[in-house]
């Protein structure tokens, strides 16, 4: 059972940014535009990550978990004092897919393959 009533957070951001894109942006110039884009991509940003962040969150856990890691301070330190070097290429993966989560709130046309 969720604690709040219909819209949720993510149907609230939604709405507005929908709002600003189909009806600020197209009304506005100069600097009030500018920002209005910049507003627009932060609200996209915010709805991907209610959308990701949980299962992301849980995922990255369980990555730092099979390498014994408590969190990604922990996962620092391993790697600076060398404890992890026989262990590289799941190293490299997991921050791989540490990296990909981000941008797939960030931005996900960074994932998109060049061309």
């Amino acid at each position: 059972m969720i604690p709040h009533d219909n819209p949720s957070a993510e149907q609230l951001v939604e709405a507005v940014r929908e709002w600003l894109q189909r009806d600020v942006l197209t009304s506005t110039v100069g600097s009030v535009q500018f920002h209005t884009r910049v507003a627009i991509n932060v609200l996209a940003m915010v709805e991907r990550e209610l959308q990701l962040g949980s299962a992301q969150a849980a995922a990255h856990q369980r990555r730092l978990a099979t390498l014994g890691c408590a969190d990604d301070a922990d996962l620092a330190a391993r790697i600076r004092n060398g404890e992890l070097d026989d262990r590289l290429p799941e190293v490299r993966e997991l921050v791989w897919e540490s990296v990909r989560d981000k941008l797939a709130v960030a931005n996900p046309k960074y994932l998109d393959p060049p061309g």
